[in-house]
């Protein structure tokens, strides 16, 4: 495994420097690649060319008449996502991205709260953004498809580049750049305002702790609308690394191979998925128990300060491409037993911890630290503190740092919550070791994390649940099923309201299916519990929710 030295070379301030100093460093190296729909053509941008796009993009906005506005940019991972949303960074105003699999109402009402003035869309999508744009409520006039912003498209804008260079924006490092939209329906997301100030510094600290070169193949898994997946995008591009977009989880082990990649950013799911198939395989050709004797000769040998792991399973490490090394993982606790395997494997598996709020990173494990259970020290240029720690050493995680967002739009009490004299509160529960090493106790304080990294607000379906005339009151919540979670509600119900011959939990669990019909499925509830005692309270009638008995009544 080749030996990582840690790197203090650059201290970026902005979003424009960095792309600035990659077209400059690596100009004619291939920045990114990616095929066509059919999988038959395969393009490859070098980082000149990818810069030199973002002014086209540019040019093509502000000729639009969109200097200084609002964008929003929705659609599935592609490199027109890529050029559009940083030649808004870089030359324009300020940059939206909305998740694509939102409900349509809900991609209204965001639209609504951040006040777009522009959509920049994926004709994929099938949704009617000219009858949206018409809308009460709706600022975004200027609809854009992404088909306008083709490699043909681009290069038919060359000439507005000249005509519009001009009026590209001057970037100051401390103005809110980007806006994202946290976890949870529109009702409850909250709109977390960034700068480039706060990207630029969590990836200058990526660079002093993480062994990313510029030799490296990327593959773009996660979706770039999210903190993690952009900002870690942008971290590979930094080193000079070459990004592929995946072309989809059923084709991840064969473009392993085909580009030979090294690293990627993802989040648990993935990484288990890929080692249980290694397992399975083991198991199905009667290998399970030579792979197992293996795994305790490397540890062996590792004790003794010989590391033969890449040799002595090479099949695996084969059977991932053949040159897999490094995985950063994230937005969900990864697996102990899962990353004892790929450790063991050879390929180095680190955790990092951060929210949108925080663009993303707080901390993150490293080649040199790595405790299990943990996810590290806290990121250069980050402080941390755990607030009014229990006998345990175990409060709400805080922290301040140059990565810290400038707060949610147009919410001052999310606000006043959310910062207290100077530190960011996190809504985490964590504790600290003599050592720095931070291990996150407990998930914000109703937040459902799947193993797939999406978070669940159990409020925002509470509501819509408390919509039915016989609920007096409900709690949902997320019941362990192995190492995941499933949604379940403990409903209080008024008997009154149902006669002696009704089969109450029969009409219960079909209104509670029509309540799943108009969720996504990750929110769908999967069993329902019934009662009629109400739920035990604060003084301030608040359900204490930790002491409902999910199945008891």
């Amino acid at each position: 495994m080749r030996k990582y030295e840690c790197k203090y070379d650059i201290d970026f301030h902005d979003i424009k420097e960095i792309l600035d100093f990659t077209a400059e460093k690596y100009a004619d190296k291939t920045a990114f690649i990616y095929k066509s729909k059919d999988r038959k053509t395969k393009t490859e941008i070098s980082f000149k060319k990818f810069r030199h796009d973002l002014d086209a993009v540019g040019a093509y906005l502000l000729s639009k008449g969109l200097k200084d506005k609002r964008i929003v940019v929705i659609g599935a991972n592609s490199y027109i996502w890529m050029a559009a949303y940083y030649g808004i960074v870089v030359n324009v105003g300020v940059v939206v991205p909305l998740d694509r699999g939102l409900p349509e109402d809900e991609i209204i009402n965001s639209l609504i709260k951040c006040r777009a003035d522009a959509i920049i869309y994926d004709e994929e999508l099938k949704m009617d953004f000219e009858k949206i744009s018409k809308m009460d409520g709706i600022a975004a006039k200027t609809l854009i498809p992404m088909s306008e912003l083709t490699q043909e498209k681009l290069a038919s804008y060359e000439p507005l580049i000249d005509e519009y260079r001009e009026q590209f924006k001057v970037i100051d490092k401390d103005a809110v750049d980007i806006i994202l939209f946290t976890s949870g329906t529109s009702a409850t997301a909250k709109a977390a305002q960034l700068t480039q100030r706060n990207i630029a510094s969590c990836i200058a600290s990526m660079r002093k702790v993480e062994p990313i070169y510029e030799d490296d193949m990327v593959m773009i898994f996660l979706p770039l609308h999210h903190a993690f997946g952009n900002t870690g995008t942008l971290t590979f591009l930094s080193y000079g690394a070459t990004n592929v977009f995946c072309s989809g989880l059923k084709y991840v082990q064969k473009e392993l191979k085909e580009y030979g990649i090294t690293a990627f950013f993802c989040v648990p799911l993935i990484i288990e998925g890929m080692i249980n198939k290694v397992l399975k395989t083991a198991e199905k050709e009667g290998k399970l128990e030579k792979l197992e004797k293996g795994r305790k000769l490397s540890r062996l040998l590792m004790k003794l300060g010989i590391d033969i792991r890449r040799k002595l399973f090479k099949d695996v490490i084969d059977g991932l491409g053949g040159h897999l090394r490094f995985l950063i993982s994230g937005a969900a606790p990864l697996d102990l037993k899962i990353l004892e395997y790929v450790t063991d494997f050879g390929i180095l598996a680190v955790q990092g911890y951060g929210l949108t709020e925080t663009a993303p990173t707080i901390a993150s494990e490293s080649y040199f630290f790595r405790r299990a259970g943990s996810v590290g020290h806290a990121m250069p240029g980050v402080e941390v503190k755990i607030n009014e720690p229990d006998e345990d050493g175990i409060g709400e995680l805080f922290a301040k740092g140059p990565n810290i967002m400038k707060g949610y739009l147009d919410d001052d009490e999310a606000n006043e919550k959310a910062f207290v004299d100077g530190w960011y509160n996190t809504g985490d529960l964590a504790r600290i070791d003599k050592d720095g090493y931070i291990f996150i106790t407990g998930r914000k304080k109703n937040v459902i994390v799947l193993k797939n990294g999406k978070n669940i607000y159990p409020e925002e379906i509470e509501a819509v649940i408390d919509k039915i005339p016989y609920v007096v009151e409900n709690v949902v919540s997320g019941q362990e099923i192995g190492d995941d979670y499933r949604l379940v509600v403990s409903i209080v119900y008024d008997p009154e309201q149902f006669g002696p011959e009704d089969d109450v939990k029969a009409i219960v669990d079909a209104d509670i299916e029509k309540v799943n019909r108009d969720m996504p499925t990750y929110k769908r509830i999967k069993e329902v519990f019934l009662q009629t005692e109400p739920f035990e309270k604060t003084t301030t009638q608040k359900i204490k929710r930790r002491t409902v008995k999910v199945g008891q009544a």
